[in-house]
C-alpha cells in the first residue's frame, strides 16, 4: 500500500508539474520518471520487471498511435512527453501493489471497481454534459475481465488507479480527450469511461508474455555468459 501511496503521489506531482513547463522541462521529468522506475521496481520480482517491461512497449505503441496518429486524445504541448512511457510502467507497479496490498479484500476491491466502471459508463450515455459512447464501448471489455480473468485482482487495482489519474490528468489540462473519435464520429468523454479497458490490454500482454520472456532470458543466460569477457561456464 505504501509503495501504491508513493507512486500515486509522484505521478500527481508529475501531472501538476508538467502544466508549468516548456518542453526542455518535461525532458527533466522524463528522466526524473525514468529514475522513479527503476527505483520502483528494483525490489519487484523478476517476472513482475518482465511484466513491467512489456506494459511500457504495449502502452507506448498504443501512445504513438491513439495521440499522435490517429488524435483520440492530445498531450498539452501536442507531442509524446518522454515522461509518458515510464509513468505507465508506474501505473502498472500501483495498481498490482494495491491488489496485493488488498488481497485480503479482493472480491470487494473487484465489486468496487466493477461498480464504478459501469455507473460511470452509464452516466456517459444519460446524465454527463457530453455524451461519451465510445467510453461506453470499453466498460463491458473492461466487466469481462473483471469477472472471468485470475488476475481480475490486479485489473481491479490498475483500473483504480488509471481512473484517479484520468481524471485529474484531464481536469488539470495535461491532456485532452477529443469531442468525437477522428474520422468515425462517434462522441467520446473527456476522459471516457472505458478509457481502463486499454490498459486492461497491456496487463493482458504483461502477464501473458512475461513469462516467456524470462524463460527465454534464463534460457540465453549460459550462451550470454560464454561471450562475455573473463567469464566461464561451470
Amino acid at each position: 500500500m505504501i509503495r501504491a501511496g508513493l507512486i500515486a503521489g509522484y505521478l500527481a506531482a508529475l501531472l501538476a508539474v508538467d502544466t508549468q513547463v516548456d518542453l526542455r522541462g518535461q525532458l527533466v521529468l522524463g528522466a526524473l520518471t525514468w529514475l522513479a522506475l527503476v527505483g520502483a521496481a528494483w525490489t519487484l520480482p523478476r517476472e513482475r520487471r518482465f511484466q513491467v517491461t512489456v506494459v511500457i512497449c504495449a502502452a507506448t505503441i498504443a501512445e504513438l498511435t491513439g495521440s499522435i496518429l490517429w488524435g483520440v486524445y492530445t498531450y498539452r504541448l501536442h507531442n509524446l512527453p518522454t515522461f509518458v512511457p515510464p509513468a505507465h510502467g508506474l501505473v502498472f507497479i500501483a495498481g498490482v501493489s494495491l491488489s496485493q496490498a488488498l488481497r485480503a479484500h479482493t472480491r470487494p476491491l473487484v465489486l468496487a471497481a466493477a461498480a464504478i466502471a459501469a455507473t460511470w459508463g452509464v452516466l456517459g450515455l444519460t446524465l454527463l454534459p457530453h455524451t461519451d459512447a465510445a467510453g461506453a464501448l470499453g466498460v463491458p471489455l473492461l466487466l469481462v475481465f473483471l469477472w472471468r480473468s485470475r488476475a481480475r485482482a490486479a485489473y481491479a487495482g490498475v483500473f483504480l488507479v488509471v481512473a484517479a489519474l484520468e481524471l485529474y490528468g484531464t481536469a488539470i489540462g495535461t491532456w485532452h480527450w477529443a469531442d468525437h473519435l477522428p474520422g468515425v464520429g462517434i462522441p467520446d468523454g473527456n476522459p471516457p469511461s472505458g478509457v481502463a479497458s486499454g490498459y486492461v490490454w497491456f496487463d493482458v500482454m504483461a502477464l501473458l508474455l512475461a513469462p516467456r520472456l524470462a524463460a527465454l532470458a534464463a534460457w540465453t543466460w549460459p550462451y550470454r555468459r560464454r561471450l562475455l569477457p573473463g567469464t566461464s561456464q561451470v
